[in-house]
């Protein structure tokens, strides 16, 4: 049988969706290849940055004080539920991704850091966008 903590860096490595884990100051300390794509960072540019490299900057007020109130609380008001929100790719391109969020806990109870997973729904919101428009056009 296979290591169990080999295996899962592996499994956590090969998911088709991003994942990113941060410390509880906001380091990236996890980032598997699906986030590489999504966002355009390799792991060594990504690891060890603060999450504003990938949060567009007229968001990150908003990001930090739910952020901080999650680690506070020990609760996220998001806590397994989809959300869309916008991110910055590294050629500076907007996208609109789905994001699901959860805190990370060690043995004892303690809050260490918060995981999200990503999509990339920008073709999807853009489609539903132009639809909407020729609608509205229309009626």
């Amino acid at each position: 049988m296979a290591d169990p903590s080999q295996l899962d860096a592996h499994i956590l490595e090969d998911v088709a969706d991003a994942l990113i884990y941060s410390d509880r100051s906001g380091t990236i300390m996890r980032w598997n290849r699906a986030s590489t794509a999504l966002f355009g960072f390799s792991a060594d540019e990504a690891l060890g940055q603060n999450l504003d490299l990938i949060i567009p900057e007229h968001l990150r007020a908003a990001h930090w004080k739910g952020f901080e109130a999650a680690l506070a609380s020990g609760t996220m008001k998001l806590a397994g539920r989809p959300t869309l929100t916008r991110a910055l790719h590294k050629s500076g391109r907007k996208l609109y991704i789905e994001m699901t969020f959860a805190l990370v806990r060690d043995g004892a109870g303690a809050v260490q850091g918060s995981v999200a997973m990503a999509r990339d729904v920008t073709e999807r919101v853009e489609r539903e966008r132009e639809r909407a428009a020729k609608a509205a056009q229309n009626s």
